[in-house]
């Protein structure tokens, strides 16, 4: 009789073990499942202009309003670590003021992480943020190239939006093929970077590196809002798409 309480006693113990251990597991997984990665530019100058540039701000808080919102935490990454350069700092802009006083936020987007600091497989997508400065330093950056591959090839989301898609230019599958090529795509466009009068100061445009790459691009008028979403990649064109890019991704992590 005592043998066999012993038996169902240790019994008990390993399965009450098992459980504790598959709840923790549950636990951790849908942590992972509910963080993204937001990549900003280190990058402070408009070429050889000595104009200041940076991460455009709306393209952070909008963004991070509705995924924030939604729940999910959000990191932040930069080519250097450390504080990321802001431009376009419109508090009047109520989304940006929200972003911009949560104590939580401004601290992570004024200590960002190194690339080399980051584990993608706790992300379940990455969101490159636009600003001109993306332009010097998102391209040739093969740290953040890694990342991003290995969350896309995790069955993560790939997101950017206007200048962010500088990103993917140089983006390339394990399979050696570019991720934009083939897919619809978008970003800022010719028009507005001639708009802004920049078409001669960023190394390349846009639009027309992204076609280089074989990406199918699509664009509306100057200013106006469109995101493009190709299964797991989405782009937006401007600022006025920062929101919708988030709403994208909020759209396709409900559905995963």
């Amino acid at each position: 009789m005592k043998t066999k309480v012993l038996i169902f006693s240790v019994l008990f113990a390993f399965i009450s073990t098992l459980n504790i251990a598959n709840a923790q597991n549950k636990k951790s997984n849908k942590v992972m499942s509910k963080k993204i990665l937001f990549v900003v530019t280190s990058h402070d100058k408009k070429g050889n202009t000595n104009e200041p540039t940076g991460y455009y701000l709306g393209e952070v808080s909008h963004p991070w309003e509705v995924l924030h919102s939604a729940g999910y935490d959000i990191d932040f990454v930069s080519p250097k670590g450390g504080k990321a350069p802001v431009d376009g700092l419109n508090l009047e802009d109520a989304v940006n003021k929200e972003f911009w006083e949560n104590k939580e936020y401004r601290t992570k987007i004024e200590n960002t992480m190194k690339p080399s600091e980051v584990d993608p497989s706790k992300y379940a997508a990455i969101f490159y943020a636009g600003g001109h400065g993306t332009m010097w330093d998102f391209p040739d950056n093969t740290e953040l190239q890694n990342i991003a591959r290995k969350i896309y090839e995790n069955n993560g989301i790939v997101s950017a939006v206007c200048h962010g898609p500088s990103a993917l230019v140089n983006l390339k599958l394990s399979n050696g093929k570019y991720l934009i090529e083939g897919k619809k795509v978008n970003a800022f466009t010719n028009e507005e970077e001639t708009a802004v009068k920049l078409e001669n100061v960023v190394p390349f445009l846009l639009e027309d590196k992204l076609k280089e790459r074989r990406a199918i691009f699509e664009k509306s008028g100057l200013w106006q809002n469109h995101v493009v979403a190709d299964g797991r990649l989405i782009t937006g064109q401007n600022p006025q798409s920062a929101k919708s890019v988030g709403e994208e991704i909020l759209k396709q992590l409900k559905q995963k």
